[in-house]
């Protein structure tokens, strides 16, 4: 009999709660609250840059400043965004959450921020940190997935996504883009002799070595097993193969302890620049089939392709 009561008792006070929901939503949702109304916007997006942008705007409403600039390395790239111009007064926080840091971020302006200011951007910070974190973790996530595990480059997914985006952007702005696919020679053969172990060293150092002989605006990418690419913007197929030779000699000089003597390795090498009217999978094709003929004609050598076969 209590039971069934307190059933019905229960039954009864559902359209209340509801409607108390209901409000509570309605509130939250239309707060002038500086903190709610932060809160709720950063809560929308798990973009970095624009939670941000909503960060100024909010406290650009009680605390003026000059510039704001925000730095963090995630993922083994560095994330910075930048608004205004600076002052010779500053404060800066950084943002650390559960042992965690997420980057830091500078105000500056030309007068002094007075000790209420500096609270005021405190409690911002402290009510901003949880959803800028989520962003952290976001991007974090996505260039785990954009990466390759051993070697810390990037993956094929990441290659063919940029190879997409050259493309486009060579064909709309008439720029030279050129790719370079590098094959370690003999590779199996490590393997087999020497063992995965040594092999994975060889695969690790073949990506620092070609990372050192790039330029900044250079990718480098491992799309297979002893396969590397390199996408280069604003290079010529002659530059290019520059590039490539320079890459070669630099796996050449690796050496890895095999147990009786060191290890080394040497690369072939194909290139292509993109032709108008392209598709990636063309590009690569014929970067390809350049590499190809650098396997067939003796290994150890840069090849070529600038014309559809």
């Amino acid at each position: 009999m209590v039971k069934n009561l307190t059933s019905i008792q229960s039954a009864a006070s559902r359209p209340a709660r509801l409607a108390a929901l209901k409000q509570s939503f309605q509130d939250w949702n239309s707060s002038p609250d500086l903190l709610t109304r932060l809160a709720r916007r950063l809560s929308t997006t798990l973009s970095l840059e624009t939670q941000l942008g909503i960060l100024v705007e909010e406290i650009q409403g009680v605390i003026p400043f000059d510039a704001m600039n925000y730095r963090h390395r995630i993922a083994r790239q560095d994330f910075v965004f930048s608004t205004g111009m600076g002052g010779p007064h500053r404060c800066e926080y950084a943002l650390n959450l559960d042992g965690h840091y997420y980057g830091t971020l500078t105000f500056h302006r030309r007068q002094k921020f007075s000790d209420e200011e500096l609270s005021g951007f405190e409690m911002v910070i402290a009510a901003a940190i949880c959803p800028i974190r989520n962003s952290c973790q976001f991007i974090a996530i996505e260039q785990a997935a954009l990466t390759d595990s051993l070697t810390a480059i990037g993956n094929k997914r990441a290659m063919d996504e940029d190879l997409v985006r050259a493309a486009a952007l060579s064909g709309r702005h008439g720029t030279e883009w050129s790719l370079v696919l590098c094959d370690l020679d003999h590779f199996k053969q490590i393997n087999d002799s020497h063992g995965h172990v040594v092999g994975d060293h060889i695969l690790a150092r073949t990506a620092e070595q070609l990372e050192r002989s790039i330029r900044t605006s250079d990718t480098v990418y491992r799309f297979g097993g002893e396969e590397f690419a390199i996408l280069l913007p604003h290079t010529s197929l002659e530059e290019a193969r520059e590039v490539a030779d320079r890459a070669r000699d630099a796996i050449s000089r690796i050496r890895v302890d095999g147990g009786d003597e060191p290890v080394g390795v040497t690369a072939s090498c194909g290139v292509a620049v993109h032709l108008s009217d392209e598709n990636p999978e063309q590009w690569l094709i014929r970067a390809d089939e350049a590499l190809y003929r650098a396997k067939a004609q003796g290994r150890n050598c840069t090849r070529t392709f600038a014309m559809i076969s």
